[in-house]
């Protein structure tokens, strides 16, 4: 009879677990703000949206944009981010209709009024959060993390375009 197993889960036992790394931290704190936003946007009369439709109502909103466009700033396929229009249509939240100017041949995904309404949801719930934060933390202290948040933002775009430069 091997002991091996039994000698593992001790040896887990005993090993003291590192405090959270800066992307735990960031995905705790990002499952809390998605959480959030859901709520609000149920609240909001929309309890219809799920989890999944964050893919599409994410910054930069999609009103004007190829399906394409889409799928590329969200790093999905074409396939999947067609999947959620589908369903997105057909809740009534985006609709997909022939652009403007040069863009006439082309089916481009706008917003609808309920659609605007829940991002009109999800800021008011984003600026609530903003305020909480910056009163649990103090302003100023909040005011430094928004700028080392954008700074980060900026530099792994720059990063990305780089990237796909190659």
């Amino acid at each position: 009879m091997s002991t091996a197993p039994k000698n593992r889960v001790l040896a887990r036992q005993v090993r003291q677990m590192p405090p959270p790394t800066f992307g735990a931290l960031l995905r705790i704190t990002w499952q809390h703000v998605r959480n959030q936003l859901l709520e609000a946007i149920h609240e909001a009369g929309f309890p219809e949206f799920q989890d999944a439709h964050f893919a599409v109502f994410s910054f930069p909103l999609p009103d004007g944009v190829r399906p394409s466009d889409i799928a590329r700033q969200k790093n999905m396929s074409r396939q999947a981010i067609n999947y959620l229009l589908v369903q997105l249509e057909g809740l009534g939240y985006v609709e997909r209709r022939a652009g403007e100017g040069e863009a006439a041949d082309r089916r481009l995904v706008y917003l609808t009024d309920s659609g605007w309404q829940i991002a009109d949801a999800i800021f008011g719930c984003l600026r609530r959060l903003q305020g909480e934060w910056a009163q649990d933390i103090g302003r100023e202290r909040f005011d430094v993390f928004l700028d080392v948040l954008t700074e980060l933002a900026a530099k792994t775009q720059e990063k990305t375009v780089e990237r796909s430069a190659r």
